[in-house]
């Protein structure tokens, strides 16, 4: 599974990909998360707002900080 957190960096940014990383270690599933901080590359996801989370290229959430229990839910 690739993962991915779209933002500039902000800290509401760095605290959804540490929700992920949580995520993924309580639920022991093998994914790969990553940061995308390039303009570019947010707008080809089309979100609005930012953080949002990718899952397999499907964009699962926008604008939203979530928690590992949340994030959970979609996998």
């Amino acid at each position: 599974m690739i993962i991915k957190v779209l933002g500039p960096g902000c800290e509401k940014c760095k605290s959804l990909e540490d929700s992920i990383n949580a995520a993924v270690k309580e639920a022991g599933v093998a994914a790969v998360v990553e940061m995308v901080e390039d303009n570019k590359e947010i707008e080809k996801y089309k979100v609005k707002s930012t953080p949002a989370l990718v899952i397999d290229e499907k964009v699962v959430s926008a604008g939203k900080q979530l928690s590992a229990q949340e994030v959970k839910t979609l996998f």
